[in-house]
């Protein structure tokens, strides 16, 4: 996906007591939060509760205005219709309801590991171009980091690598316009070390657009293309080194989320590794994987 990726329309709405913001006949009901959580979880895996009914109806209200319905009855009939544009509206709802949520080396230990045990490894087995998959990377600020760990190893080893490439995938295009912008507020970056900051940040010069930027060198080793974790199949060519896929399987169920791990492993070459969320596990599965590290595991090289 190039920069030239078209941004849809989005909005971010606070969540308040149904009853106080919208009249009867423009609440989302129970029946309606059902076919679109059904929807959300057999296209994205993603489980949306009852508990999330305000919600969906607050990041969805605007579209109601946009397309000019009266009420979330109309909306989602054009929505599952096969209407001119309801493929486009899929994908913008899909984009609405994504929860993103991340931050600049988010889970310090694993990109430790990554630097002290992970690339050592790779250097062991001949690796010189490792290949890094950011799955689910969000708003892109795993991908950067990655980068970022690359280049910082590259310089206080030299020689060790010639080159490293970054796949970061998301299933919302909103998200991943804005990983691809890469601008970030100021505060996102302040508790980073310094010595990173200045080394891997631009600062806006405008004190009214306090943002943060990661430098060229840092972005242009980064790919960013929509991917579907409830895809068939994952076309992820060349086969990766490394994959991060953190803090995305905990909104699947246990039987989707053993469904995407498997897959996330045949994406990996023999003795590649699979970094997970602290609150992830794949306990109990036969995967050809041995845990090297909390949430961290590695491909079999026999496999």
């Amino acid at each position: 996906m190039s920069e030239a990726l078209i941004k849809p329309q989005t909005i971010e709405a606070p969540q308040l007591q149904l009853t106080t913001l919208y009249p009867q006949s423009q609440q989302l009901s129970p029946q309606q939060f059902k076919r679109i959580s059904t929807f959300m979880e057999k296209t994205t895996g993603i489980k949306l509760p009852e508990s999330k009914r305000s919600m969906i109806q607050a990041r969805l209200a605007n579209r109601l205005k946009v397309l000019n319905f009266e009420n979330y009855s109309q909306y989602i009939d054009f929505v599952f219709s096969s209407q001119e544009h309801a493929t486009e509206e899929i994908t913008m709802m899909i984009d609405l309801l994504t929860t993103n949520l991340t931050h600049f080396f988010r889970e310090q230990t694993h990109f430790d590991f990554m630097q002290q045990s992970v690339l050592p490894s790779l250097v062991k087995d001949g690796i010189s171009k490792p290949e890094i998959w950011s799955a689910g990377c969000s708003s892109g600020e795993e991908p950067y980091t990655l980068s970022i760990v690359m280049r910082e190893f590259m310089k206080n080893n030299p020689g060790q690598f010639s080159d490293y490439s970054i796949l970061a995938t998301d299933i919302s295009t909103r998200i991943l316009s804005k990983a691809i912008d890469a601008l970030y507020p100021i505060d996102t970056v302040e508790k980073l070390p310094y010595s990173i900051k200045k080394q891997y940040f631009l600062k806006s010069k405008d004190p009214n657009k306090p943002f943060a930027k990661p430098k060229a060198e840092v972005r242009n080793k980064v790919k960013f293309e929509r991917l579907n974790f409830m895809d068939s199949a994952y076309r992820i060519q060349p086969k990766k080194n490394i994959i991060f896929c953190r803090n995305v399987l905990i909104y699947f169920d246990k039987p989707t989320q053993l469904e995407v791990i498997g897959k996330l492993i045949d994406c990996l070459v023999p003795g590649g590794f699979l970094f997970l969320g602290h609150s992830e596990t794949i306990f109990g599965s036969n995967f050809p994987v041995k845990t090297v590290s909390t949430t961290v595991f590695q491909k079999t090289k026999e496999y």
